[in-house]
């Protein structure tokens, strides 16, 4: 029943099989790996891109890049109604009527001491510097990023990069007490 025959076909299937596997998948590295390695890089470099769209983002340099901003006038010339406007993007997370929301209440927070709004849980980080108070340029400087200039912070917004928008909401929040 089981004879010499038989046993040849069996071991030649499943040598065919592995076969029909092995460049199955040499085919499939071939068509989707980009670049020299399995990385898709060139000797460690990383992933090379397969094309490159171009946007005209390169040419246009980036806000702040070269270019010294005077913090002390920015905030002198902010403007509170315009700081309203940037304050929704706040809102969503903080409230202006001494009541919690998913972060600290905002009204009086310039000049207040740090990590002192009661009803909220200040982050270890923020706790740290408490002992310092919300100056206009300590603000200036939080709004920007966050995670920048207090690492630890709870708070996960990535900041507002326009220098302008971060003066006029500085202005507006000087006005809610």
């Amino acid at each position: 029943m089981f004879d010499t025959m038989t046993m040849t076909k069996a071991v030649g299937a499943v040598c065919g099989a592995l076969l029909v596997f092995l460049l199955a998948g040499w085919t499939s590295d071939t068509l989707y790996t980009v670049g020299a390695d399995e990385h898709g890089g060139e000797h460690g470099e990383g992933p090379t891109q397969a094309y490159t769209i171009d946007t005209g983002e390169e040419a246009a340099p980036a806000e702040g890049e070269g270019e010294t901003v005077d913090v002390a006038a920015l905030l002198a010339a902010g403007d509170a109604a315009a700081g309203e406007a940037v304050f929704k993007k706040c809102g969503s997370c903080h409230k202006l009527d001494g009541s919690k929301g998913t972060g600290p209440y905002l009204n009086g927070v310039v000049g207040r001491a740090k990590g002192t709004a009661t009803d909220y849980e200040y982050s270890e980080a923020m706790l740290a510097v408490a002992s310092e108070s919300w100056t206009p340029e300590n603000l200036f400087g939080f709004l920007e990023s966050p995670k920048q200039y207090l690492p630890g912070t709870k708070m996960a917004f990535n900041g507002l990069p326009k220098a302008e928008d971060r003066a006029n909401l500085i202005a507006y929040l000087a006005t809610v007490n």
